[in-house]
């Protein structure tokens, strides 16, 4: 094609495989494999060209038609190409072997290429191949044919977004695009980068001179009517997809209507699995058929995802089909399965995450789910599978009544442990109030607690504290009325909110309420966390013995218990204790234990923490460089976490730090830049600061 553009590399790969005839090694043949639009034959005809003197003895095409309703058989191939060698009709023989081998003798001593377009399986391809070491072969195929002998397998993906753009550009008028370039990036994106779309797109807009590039972004925004843009002429993205889509069996079609429902950009096997409500090998088999069909993406071992218009495509073929796959026939179940399978994994990972809360143990999951050997493996499951856990938070959003959204309120909760590293926030934002619209509107109380408790832990982490009060007091009254799911930790992050504050009477009052309700539910590890967090404010009231009391009372139940998570975590605040009454080795020794389970399980809020502890308890040694170091190893993780709380911390003690290494440019810089974050926070430290700062300058 005259507007053939980019591939270069794969270009570049082709024809150096194509021209190793001679070598000892066979008949070269490349067969290329991809999506329907990807321009597999675009670019074996493109190839073919470009290989025209290294093969003088000239080139045979076919087109098998493989994803018609009738594949050309090999037979009338090779009859096709016995002719164009210059055979009669009338002695070419009857039988498909008989051809072959006739066909095969007369390339014997030529060097010719063979283009063998849009097969259907190895089948119809193998017999087609020449024999002679002096040709090669060219085969285009949706499936990937990797039972076809000798083949070298070229997977061929969409156009990188620049090719797609120059692509889009040689269609529809280069200056036309150049002049509106973001949207036509835009534009592209909105195909997906698939040649077929953009070529189509391009030409349409070609066709019209009154509309512009950036008319057609809000066109192809709308996901419902996207395909329907993406047809001109006799060329259509849809009708394209439709060819593979009717090869399918009525397993395998079923799969892929499903499998296009969830939300996420990719699905596990083991979640896949529940969707289908089929055994992990079945589902495994199906997935790994619908990757060679080129209709799935394998991107990593375990995890498949579609192309997207592709996925557009399915979910429209599973509205039409027939009690299909849309939220009223199969789909609505589907979904539920995977919303169970996803709620009992993050349940059990919740459970790992926080040893000893009962939250995990009142989350209701119908199905099994994922089973984790450790907590830092259920939090990295939880990292890997964000998206696609939020994503189902969200379809789970759109329930028409209360009990219905409660599972996706539920897992919303499960996935509390990714708030510690510090990820995720705008997204547990989101979802939490998608979700609590909908309990509002619905009368979901039990759904309307959780999210206020999540909303809650996120502000507190933004140090919204008096917004974080007011929800972690609403789930509270919510909890009044029967489902006490999150009593005791709304009243502990009460008394945290109430420290931070400094109003610390009132927080070991909500400590002491706190501990009394995990009590009478039995959990120790909820009891020794209030003794460990209430050590603070035991200390900012001047009472010494006691924080200290509290501090090693909640890491002896941590430790008796065989807690990990909540041994570190009243490490932590036994160290921050010790520091501060002048034990420094003491202290030093229980932060560098936390610090190393921190960062080996990614909870990255804790380990800017611990860092700035340390950095404190070093300033407090005279261990200036030691001190400095943490600091800026707290300031870096608090800015790749997005937490200018953390910052702030970070930055004072790292002014602190280099006073005392006599930089006092950078000292007084980092001091103003912390005071900027708390004032910006209306944190209360920004008035200790301010003082300091202003000793300073009258100091001088």
């Amino acid at each position: 094609m005259n507007d053939f553009t980019g591939r270069r590399q794969i270009i570049a790969r082709l024809c150096t495989l194509l021209s190793t005839q001679g070598s000892g090694d066979g008949v070269p043949v490349a067969a290329i494999s991809g999506i329907g639009g990807v321009g597999k034959t675009t670019l074996a005809v493109h190839v073919a060209h470009a290989l025209h003197d290294l093969f003088p003895d000239g080139q045979l095409y076919a087109d098998l038609r493989g994803y018609g309703e009738e594949p050309v058989a090999p037979e009338s191939v090779l009859a096709a190409f016995l002719r164009a060698l210059g055979l009669p009709a009338d002695i070419i023989p009857d039988g498909l072997a008989e051809r072959s081998a006739l066909f095969r003798s007369l390339l014997t001593d030529r060097r010719m290429l063979v283009l063998l377009d849009n097969a259907r399986d190895a089948a119809q391809v193998s017999h087609l191949l020449p024999g002679s070491t002096g040709c090669a072969a060219i085969v285009t195929s949706r499936g990937k044919l990797a039972d076809l002998a000798a083949a070298r397998l070229v997977d061929l993906d969409v156009m990188e977004p620049e090719e797609a753009l120059t692509l889009f550009g040689t269609v529809a008028g280069a200056e036309r695009v150049a002049a509106e370039r973001a949207a036509a990036m835009d534009v592209v994106a909105a195909c997906g980068f698939l040649p077929l779309a953009v070529r189509i797109v391009a030409a349409r807009l070609a066709a019209r001179a009154s509309w512009t590039v950036a008319s057609l972004v809000p066109r192809l925004a709308d996901e419902r009517r996207r395909l329907d843009e993406m047809r001109v002429g006799n060329l259509a993205v849809e009708a394209t997809f439709a060819l593979g889509y009717g090869q399918l069996s009525p397993a395998q079609a079923r799969a892929f209507r499903l499998l296009s429902l969830p939300g996420g950009p990719d699905i596990s096997a083991g979640a896949a699995s529940a969707l289908l409500a089929l055994s992990p090998m079945d589902t495994e088999d199906i997935l790994e058929s619908l990757v060679d069909a080129s209709l799935l993406e394998a991107p990593a071992p375990g995890r498949y995802r579609f192309h997207d218009l592709l996925k557009l495509f399915a979910r429209r073929t599973g509205e039409r089909a027939e009690g299909g796959a849309g939220r009223g026939g199969e789909g609505a179940p589907a979904l539920r399965r995977l919303l169970d399978f996803y709620l009992a994994s993050a349940r059990s990972a919740h459970r790992l995450a926080y040893e000893g809360s009962t939250v995990a143990d009142q989350l209701a999951a119908a199905g099994p789910g994922h089973a984790f050997g450790s907590a830092d493996e259920a939090v990295a499951w939880l990292s890997v599978e964000a998206e696609a856990l939020f994503a189902s938070i969200a379809q789970a959003s759109g329930a028409e009544e209360a009990g219905a959204l409660l599972p996706g309120a539920d897992l919303l909760l499960a996935m509390e442990p990714l708030l510690e590293s510090g990820s995720h926030a705008r997204e547990f934002d989101q979802r939490a109030k998608e979700v609590l619209a909908a309990a509002r509107r619905l009368g979901g109380t039990s759904s309307e607690l959780r999210c206020r408790y999540v909303l809650g832990r996120v502000l507190f982490n933004a140090n919204r504290l008096a917004e974080a009060e007011s929800e972690f007091r609403a789930s509270l009254d919510l909890a009044a009325g029967g489902d006490r799911i999150v009593t005791g930790e709304a009243m502990n992050a009460l008394a945290v909110v109430a420290g931070r504050q400094r109003r610390h009477v009132e927080a070991l009052a909500w400590f002491d309420s706190a501990r009394r309700v995990f009590r009478e539910v039995g959990a120790r590890g909820g009891e020794a966390l209030t003794l460990s967090y209430s050590a603070r404010d035991h200390l900012f009231l001047g009472q010494q013995e006691e924080a200290i009391a509290a501090a090693e009372q909640g890491l002896a139940v941590f430790i008796e218990l065989g807690f990990s998570a909540g041994t570190a975590r009243a490490r932590y605040h036994l160290g921050m204790i010790l520091s501060r009454v002048g034990r420094l080795n003491e202290a030093v020794h229980h932060h560098a234990e936390c610090l190393a389970f921190f960062r080996a399980s990614k909870q990255r809020v804790w380990e800017q923490r611990v860092c700035s502890r340390l950095a404190e308890t070093f300033i407090t040694a005279g261990r200036f460089s030691d001190a400095t170091r943490h600091a800026e190893q707290a300031l870096t993780v608090s800015r790749e976490i997005g937490h200018p709380y953390g910052e702030a911390l970070s930055l004072w003690v790292l002014g602190r730090a280099l006073a005392g290494l006599g930089s006092t440019g950078r000292s007084h810089d980092c001091l103003e830049r912390a005071h900027d974050i708390f004032v910006r926070l209306g944190a209360p430290e920004a008035a200790d600061l301010r003082a300091l700062l202003d000793r300073d300058h009258v100091g001088n």
